[in-house]
């Protein structure tokens, strides 16, 4: 089973969602036959690389937000986030453009290790007031997740995986994503928003018996086929609401 996330570095939703969709993934009973895929979405790809002001200036005066506004809005997600673990500052966060550490997770992906890298960018964005448009972070990040230096100093020098990033972004225009997270099962389920663990629980068992139908095997099945006209009622040792076979 597959499932692919939108999400965006710069998303507190996002991180809370990783967290709540973790807990129903590390209970479920067939996780180690899920594939996750972290897809790029950017809910501003017009920011410059570095904003010169914090994150109550900048959704106030880029998204005409009130001040009091914004910092309730801070407290209630910052309460959310508590409740999975999560300490986020959002006074210490640094507004920057995440198209550059999008790029890092599909490099890292090719190396089987994008989910250690999203994991670090999300903690240190929200947490710990790192700059994730900074090339001397990201580096630095890259080579703790496991990165070879060559391939990061490629991914600086060049455009490596811009092309994907776009692609990811215009894949989720396409499929109707307006917000993220964004989560697609299969391409068959999709939720959208970090939703309560046991949301994504009813999803994961819906989505793993679509794919996987019960079919009928044993004697059971073999007497039921082997009776006239296929007359289930041959089948032995079974009850039903008119009774027991004999």
């Amino acid at each position: 089973m597959k499932i692919e996330i939108w999400s965006d570095v710069a998303c507190p939703w996002c991180y809370i969602g990783k967290r709540r969709f973790e807990t129903a993934l590390a209970a479920f009973p067939h996780r180690d036959s899920v594939e996750v895929q972290w897809r790029s979405y950017q809910l501003d790809p017009t920011l410059p690389e570095h904003y010169d002001g914090t994150e109550l200036d900048y959704l106030s005066t880029r998204k005409g937000m009130a001040p009091a506004q914004v910092s309730q809005m801070f407290e209630h997600v910052a309460a959310q986030a508590k409740d999975e673990g999560l300490n986020y500052r959002f006074d210490a966060v640094v507004v920057a453009n995440s198209f550059t550490a999008h790029r890092l997770l599909h490099l890292a992906a090719a190396h089987g290790k994008q989910d250690a890298a999203k994991e670090r960018l999300l903690s240190d964005h929200f947490e710990h007031g790192k700059d994730i448009g900074s090339q001397e972070y990201l580096t630095g990040l890259g080579l703790d997740v496991g990165l070879g230096a060559g391939d990061l100093a490629e991914l600086f020098s060049t455009d490596a995986y811009a092309d994907d990033v776009r692609n990811d972004i215009a894949e989720a225009r396409a499929l109707g994503v307006s917000g993220v997270p964004f989560f697609v099962i299969d391409r068959k389920f999709g939720l959208s928003g970090a939703q309560p663990a046991d949301t994504f629980t009813a999803a994961l068992e819906q989505a793993w018996q679509d794919s996987h139908p019960l079919v009928m095997v044993g004697a059971a099945g073999a007497a039921a086929a082997d009776a006239p006209d296929g007359d289930a009622s041959a089948e032995s040792g079974a009850c039903g609401p008119e009774g027991c076979s004999v």
